[in-house]
């Protein structure tokens, strides 16, 4: 499940939150602060920890 950065615009606060597909696609993220719906999505890196091949 993808994590987003993502900033409260009523109370200014930074918070990630993991979101499926469809919670995405739904648009609706509310802050868990102050419950405000007025939420904006951060662009963020990708890091992704893969395996390690042997010879």
């Amino acid at each position: 499940m993808p994590q987003y950065e993502c900033i409260c615009n009523s109370c200014k606060r930074f918070f990630s939150k993991s979101l499926t597909l469809a919670e995405y696609e739904e648009g609706e993220i509310v802050c868990p602060y102050c419950e405000s719906d007025d939420v904006e999505r951060r662009w963020t890196s990708l890091h992704l920890v893969t395996p390690k091949k042997s010879a």
